[in-house]
């Protein structure tokens, strides 16, 4: 019989502070404006630890079992144990169902920071949207909400498809939807999706960065253009 789900969420938060860098942890706190928690992990460790017990707990119990595990830890504040919550999951996310997605989802209400925002967005609800692009549009509702990382997760769960020459439909509407957004994670979010999605397609996305480039804010272009020739970025930030 499997141990109870706590107890192993319990076992890997216990690794987490046991294999910490003090020093390291301190200095994750500079990459953050709001003030973290963290046990000095470097994200290649996490990844290695999230591989060795990954296929344990697969093994042992099954997939059902691992993503409970990682639900138990993608709790409170602290970054590594929600880092390694979405790291134990990617590697079998290609056999996540509909219930998982919607337990995914539901992650964002307890996102603490942009890194386990992005971690999370990235590298699970992202690629599940790709799988079954009708759940896309999810990030229409996402971008109405008053919470900052579901209005951030509305533009970054867009960008596994960008990548792949999906969505455009999807970012120009979403790109109109959070233009005004005074969040700066929002408008960092929404450019980093434009600049993916003009680094893929420059040809048709140079239309819609020069439709919004007299309203976006400054911050929007500038990201949005980072990958962009220097005729084409200057082309878009001329005002």
């Amino acid at each position: 019989m499997a141990k109870p789900v706590a107890y192993i969420a319990d076992h890997l938060r216990r690794v987490l502070v046991n294999g910490g860098s003090a020093p390291h942890s301190a200095g994750v706190q500079k990459f953050f404006k709001e003030e973290i928690q963290s046990r000095g992990w470097r994200t290649a460790e996490l990844r290695q630890l999230a591989r060795r017990f990954s296929k344990v707990i697969r093994h042992d119990a099954g997939l059902d079992y691992l993503v409970a595990v990682a639900d138990d830890l993608f709790h409170g504040d602290v970054l590594e144990e929600k880092i390694l919550a979405v790291v134990l999951v990617q590697s079998c996310v290609k056999e996540c169902t509909a219930e998982h997605f919607q337990l995914f989802e539901a992650w964002l209400e307890r996102v603490s920071t942009w890194a386990d925002h992005d971690a999370l967005v990235q590298y699970l609800i992202g690629p599940m949207m790709v799988a079954e692009p009708k759940r896309v549009k999810k990030v229409f509702a996402w971008a109405k909400s008053t919470h900052r990382w579901h209005r951030r997760a509305a533009a970054v769960a867009l960008l596994r498809g960008t990548n792949l020459g999906m969505f455009f439909s999807e970012v120009e509407k979403i790109t109109a939807k959070l233009l005004t957004d005074e969040d700066d994670m929002v408008q960092k979010g929404l450019g980093w999706l434009l600049r993916e999605t003009a680094r893929y397609d420059a040809l048709h996305t140079m239309p819609l960065l020069l439709s919004i480039r007299e309203k976006a804010p400054r911050l929007v272009l500038r990201t949005a253009c980072e990958r962009l020739s220097k005729a084409q970025r200057e082309q878009v930030l001329a005002r």
